[in-house]
């Protein structure tokens, strides 16, 4: 990205150059000419009262209130939509109490009078527990219900990052507090001051940096003002970082993962290796990985087989009528019986169904222990020991112009190739994607440069809106809307659309981050968010400010000087007055339409209405409503969040009007994600890096306010003018001190990052020097493989033996509530024995 905005940087100061030549730099070629000529934005830049913002702001409120009505309705009879993270199995509470053993009085269903109401059961402490019908029973008492739920709920069945998110969004939320009295107190008051743009109430130009003349004083102000967002920006992320306790599990800091073990090592030659080429080195656990995608998907399908006829026997039980099914997909809804659709007695299609599938996972279940990835879990007793063994396999020691890894041996290391091994801390086990672990190497990078070609070529040519609407203006489809003057065609339109565009492009990204199949969750957030970020930048702020529809015509216009002498696209149609209107109008829509659309989460309901009609039976219907739940993204939501909020700082100088809509799209947001990480996404266990990697981002925004005022100061002034210098050395030491932080690691005191890490183990009152047990928890090993019920023995008779990735999520919810209550019962006990013997 700053790549990128350095050309920006070199492009304004070569234009700048020939600017300084001509006698005005600011009169020649009307700007307007050429931006309101341009076909691309017909319908965009038009002189409409006030920019159109009132008419946009009535439009997407009443918008917003239809959209809350429709969610009202969906979420009381659309198949419990909208609080989907609560289905669970009906017998999962009996069997996570098997792993656990919870006491009936410590943890309390959420609903328990009807049979209907029986399907809810993610459970919550005493300590906080609200019953889920008197919290939002009623049409729209949800809403009453979003400013109840406290952080120690969401921390309690959403996990620790949802709370860092959502102290993200407050800390971004107490930042555009500030700068929008900044903003609208002081700078807003400045620019109305000039008087270069017509003296009409109803001008939005007048609210802009544009209504300022070129040699006015007041300029400075502005620049001023730029520099005291950055450090504000980076004061409010310190403050952020610093309140994170990140928890970091004491099993993962004791545990390596290691890459390019040989194929057929032994877990036991591993062990020995360690222990005998360190010295003091005590490994507790060394677990070999194995290809297990195809196991966990015949494990998957084995269990919905299971399900599917305990439900149809237990119906028959009832009843005593055998129940006869359609076994095509979407038989439910043939309603007649012909050739091909023949019926079939519904328990004895799926006893059928569940003898091939065990007997397929069976013969899988034989095949793993031969399929090892060269990939190895190794844990070991005490945390200096594994940073010993990690800076071992990962300092180079260098002879002479030779650089090379020298780790210590042992009479196994040319037996386990310890000399190509890729030593790396471990992720969490439930951050790991176990059935992705088998596309690595050539396999997965070819994967990943093919989906991101393709994904780049389709991005090069679709970026904007803009380049939709030219294409249609080539047919004439849109030349009638050019003589219509109202601000419903001219911008609530084409903000929607861009909006529309915004939200359906970066889908595309997102499932290309799922498809390049990365190994752990963080990681593929991680790819989400900064693919997600830039790209979005790209679309809704840089080429729209910019008058360009694509980066075709952006490389074109940034490194062809023929094109660049030709084009009519100048610097000049980033500050034209209704350029910044364009820009408020899109947040409006994103505050309002794009955060009822996150309520309504039309891409999953449409998925989950596909997978309702392609079931087979009403015991399938059952199976889908119960596992059509899913981990919140991160990754997609912060490169979201982050796309307005620096559309919001860049224009927060320039155009300050549009601060207040982005403070309301954040109050917004943070309602809308509170709501569906409790009601609507399961538990996710990621790393810090996500949260660092958001942090970085809202460091981009400010120093994107500097460029923008540097290139409004280039074209109006020139580049040697006083405030263009002092607007590009701040930018310029602003650039060099975060590229030496992010490469080099340099100016660390200056960082916007200040986390502070805790270990579980000093929490649990466990001394130092005491060698910690191995965890019974959490393990290094697929779910599939250490699942006691899915022997070839026929196990898994019963409902609800084994556990779905829905069901994967809340077992960590629940173990994670059981071993701090047992740490709470543990020091209670503690304090009533002590007081007794005072």
């Amino acid at each position: 990205m700053l790549i990128v905005l350095a050309l920006l940087v070199m492009a304004v100061t070569g234009e700048a150059e020939v600017c300084t030549g001509s006698d005005n730099c600011t009169i020649h070629n009307d700007p307007k000419d050429f931006c309101y000529s341009a076909r691309i934005r017909s319908t965009v830049l038009q002189g409409l009262p006030f920019g159109g913002v009132p008419t946009v702001l009535a439009l997407d409120f009443m918008c917003f209130l239809v959209l809350l009505c429709v969610f009202s309705v969906l979420r009381k009879v659309a198949f419990d939509y909208g609080r989907l993270a609560l289905v669970s199995d009906a017998d999962s509470r009996r069997q996570n109490q098997d792993y656990q053993r919870l006491d009936e009085q410590e943890y309390v269903a959420s609903a328990m009078q009807t049979p209907a109401d029986s399907r809810y059961e993610r459970l919550t402490s005493v300590s906080s527990s609200v019953d889920f019908d008197q919290r939002d029973n009623g049409f729209c008492a949800w809403l009453t219900a979003i400013f109840r739920i406290k952080d120690d709920e969401i921390r309690e069945k959403c996990g620790e990052d949802a709370v860092h998110y959502l102290s993200f969004q407050r800390h971004i939320i107490g930042l555009l507090v500030v700068v929008g009295v900044l903003s609208v107190g002081i700078v807003l008051p400045v620019n109305f001051s000039g008087n270069l743009l017509e003296n009409n109430a109803y001008s939005f130009g007048r609210t802009t940096i544009a209504n300022l003349k070129s040699g006015n004083n007041l300029l400075w102000l502005h620049t001023t003002f730029a520099f005291l967002y950055l450090l504000l920006t980076v004061y409010s992320m310190r403050r952020h970082t610093s309140k994170m306790h990140y928890k970091e599990d004491d099993l993962v800091k004791r545990t390596l993962f290691i890459n390019g073990i040989a194929k057929y090592a032994e877990e036991s030659q591993i062990k020995q290796h360690f222990e005998k080429a360190y010295e003091n080195c005590v490994v507790l656990d060394a677990r070999i990985c194995y290809d297990v995608a195809k196991l966990m998907s015949l494990e998957s399908e084995r269990k919905k087989a299971e399900r599917s006829k305990k439900f149809y026997t237990d119906l028959m039980a009832k009843e005593y009528i055998p129940t006869m099914i359609n076994t095509k997909p979407c038989g439910h809804l043939c309603c007649c019986i012909i050739e091909g659709c023949e019926q079939e007695e519904a328990v004895n299609y799926y006893t059928k169904l569940e003898a091939k599938l065990k007997e397929e996972y069976r013969k899988e279940r034989e095949k793993v222990n031969t399929k090892p990835l060269g990939m190895a879990f190794v844990t070991f007793q005490n945390e200096a020991m594994t940073s010993l063994i990690l800076k071992d396999f990962n300092a180079c020691q260098c002879q002479g112009c030779h650089c090379r890894r020298e780790p210590k041996s042992s009479p196994f290391s040319s037996l386990l190739n310890t000399y190509n091994w890729t030593v790396t801390y471990a992720p969490d086990p439930q951050n790991v994607y176990w059935e992705h672990l088998s596309t690595g190497g050539l396999n997965w990078w070819l994967r990943c440069f093919i989906i991101n070609c393709f994904l780049f070529l389709l991005l090069f040519f679709l970026t904007t809106p803009a380049i939709i609407i030219s294409t249609m203006d080539k047919f004439n489809v849109t030349k009638p809307v050019e003589y219509l003057n109202n601000p419903i065609v001219t911008q609530f339109f084409p903000t929607l659309l861009l909006w529309c565009f915004s939200a359906l492009l970066p889908t595309i990204v997102y499932y290309s981050a799922f498809f390049e199949a990365h190994w752990t969750r963080s990681g593929e957030n991680r790819t989400t968010m900064h693919k997600c970020y830039t790209f979005l930048i790209f679309m809704v702020l840089l080429l729209p400010s910019l008058g360009l529809s694509s980066l075709d015509v952006f490389f074109r216009w940034l490194f062809d000087k023929k094109f660049l002498d030709e084009a009519k696209v100048r610097f000049e149609c980033v500050f034209l007055p209704d350029n910044g209107a364009f820009f408020v109008n899109y947040v409006i829509a994103s505050a309002f339409i794009g955060n009822a659309m996150d309520l309504l989460r039309i891409p999953y309901f449409l998925m989950y209405m596909i997978r309702l009609c392609l079931a087979r039976s009403a015991a399938e219907r059952r199976n889908v409503k119960k596992h059509q739940a899913y981990e919140f993204q991160f990754g997609a939501a912060y490169a979201w969040m982050m796309n307005v909020f620096t559309v919001v700082m860049t224009y927060s100088i320039t155009c300050p009007i549009i601060v207040p809509f982005g403070l309301m799209y954040m109050l917004l947001k943070h309602l809308v994600d509170r709501y569906n990480m409790y009601y609507a996404y399961l538990p996710s266990k990621l790393d810090k890096k996500i949260h660092s990697g958001a942090v970085n981002q809202v460091v981009a925004a400010p120093i994107l306010c500097l460029f923008w005022l540097l290139f409004f100061s280039t074209v109006r002034t020139g580049f040697v003018a006083p405030t263009s210098m002092f607007t590009f050395v701040v930018l310029i030491i602003t650039i060099i001190i975060c590229l030496s932080h992010v490469v080099f690691g340099h100016f660390k005191y200056l960082s916007a990052h200040n986390y502070k890490i805790e270990m579980d183990g000093v929490d649990n009152g466990r001394q130092p020097d005491s060698s910690p047990p191995v965890k019974s928890v959490q393990t290094y090993v697929a779910q599939v493989l250490q699942d006691p019920n899915t022997d070839e023995t026929g196990s898994g008779e019963e409902e609800g033996q084994g556990m779905s990735q829905d069901e994967e999520g809340l077992k960590w919810h629940y173990n994670t509530i059981h071993v701090k209550r047992s740490k709470l019962m543990n020091s209670t006990f503690i304090l009533l024995y002590q007081s007794k013997c005072i």
